[in-house]
């Protein structure tokens, strides 16, 4: 019997306030998606689609409903998978345009390849011998509330902190920052920031310089996205090294994205696959970027532990020794229980956990 795949929706709730420049997050809608085929009972593969607010590409009013048609055509085409195909069903059966549908399905299918297991990538990490080394993300809000969490990830053993700015106060921002480097020096912590585009280009190179005096790892994203030249530009001049995030969003084409990096030649890149079509889409990122001696890093983008599972394994199959912003799975007090756990600013996957999905119910459509 050929595969079925169905979905449903599932609003993750936030413990607390999640701010960043493009606003607060209170919650967030993922479709999780199930892939069977009645001739293999009992293998089950789960993926998610999880469009970003204000970001994704397919941040769409219809989304529901052009992912129920997208199920349908995959379901009518009564499809089998193999490592060889895969490649085909993704590039052929799901739009460019619906970049999280592409990856939810993707994650399923892979999933449903090895036996229904909650296993895309078999490796170290999926297996419980090693972990993923990790950012503390600092999340946008009052200055005694981005303190506090600074502190809380500090003594959790976090050696590596990215702090969102851009939304409140800049003269708090750089407090902030200066009392983590009064007490840490850059050896001993590595501080990152986020700006999401939040700088305006006439006043991006005074907060860059401001900002470099706190001896920082990397700025993402300073400016918004789709002013190449500026980019270009600040790429050359600008004392802190700029990793690229919301600019590769919807660029699909191999050759726009090598002609993107080798034009820009930025420091690093960020990867969400959720935002960029897929582990596919990474790859091809990922092949670039050493091509071009770029490097990169891999972060979440507000999934829930199931697309959280899948990214780590797929992060864990490259030989990247960098800090990843895989921590988002402790943010919702209704994500699913799983075999992941962070400890001592490590992710591990912990065998002897197990996964919970029973929250689902049946809803499927």
């Amino acid at each position: 019997m050929p595969l079925r795949i169905v979905f449903q929706p599932y609003t993750l709730h936030f413990r607390m306030e999640a701010g960043t420049s493009r606003g607060v997050l209170t919650q967030k809608t993922s479709w999780i998606l199930r892939i069977t085929d009645e001739e293999q009972p009992g293998v089950v593969g789960y993926g998610e689609c999880g469009p970003l607010p204000g970001l994704s590409v397919d941040d769409i009013p219809d989304f529901g409903a052009q992912l129920a048609e997208v199920c349908e055509t995959f379901n009518q085409l009564d499809l089998e998978v193999f490592p060889f195909n895969l490649s085909i069903i993704l590039q052929q059966v799901i739009p460019e345009h619906l970049p999280s549908v592409r990856f939810g399905i993707e994650m399923a299918l892979l999933d449903f390849m090895h036996g229904g297991q909650k296993t895309q990538y078999k490796n170290a990490f999926s297996k419980g011998e090693k972990g993923i080394p990790m950012n503390g993300l600092i999340w946008m809000g009052s200055y005694d509330h981005m303190v506090g969490q600074i502190e809380d990830k500090l003594e959790q053993g976090y050696t590596t902190l990215k702090m969102k700015v851009g939304a409140i106060d800049f003269d708090q921002e750089c407090r902030i920052l200066q009392s983590v480097r009064s007490r840490f020096s850059a050896s001993q912590i590595t501080l990152r920031v986020d700006a999401n585009g939040a700088f305006k280009p006439e006043d991006v190179e005074n907060k860059l310089k401001r900002l470099s005096q706190f001896d920082l790892h990397s700025i993402e994203q300073p400016i918004r996205a789709g002013q190449i030249d500026l980019l270009t530009e600040l790429c050359v001049s600008s004392p802190i090294p700029i990793a690229l995030d919301e600019e590769l969003i919807g660029i699909s084409d191999y050759r726009k994205k090598f002609a993107l990096l080798k034009k820009v030649q930025p420091p690093y890149i960020i990867l969400k696959p959720t935002l960029l079509g897929g582990f596919q889409h990474c790859k091809e990122w990922i092949e670039i970027a050493t091509r071009l001696s770029i490097g990169w890093w891999m972060t979440s983008a507000l999934e829930s532990n199931i697309g959280l599972s899948a990214i780590a394994q797929f992060t864990a199959a490259f030989d990247n020794q960098m800090p990843q912003g895989l921590g988002t799975g402790q943010l919702y007090h209704n994500n699913f229980a799983s075999p992941l756990k962070t400890d001592q600013g490590y992710l591990f996957y912990d065998k002897q956990l197990n996964w919970d999905l029973s929250s689902l119910g049946d809803a499927w459509k």
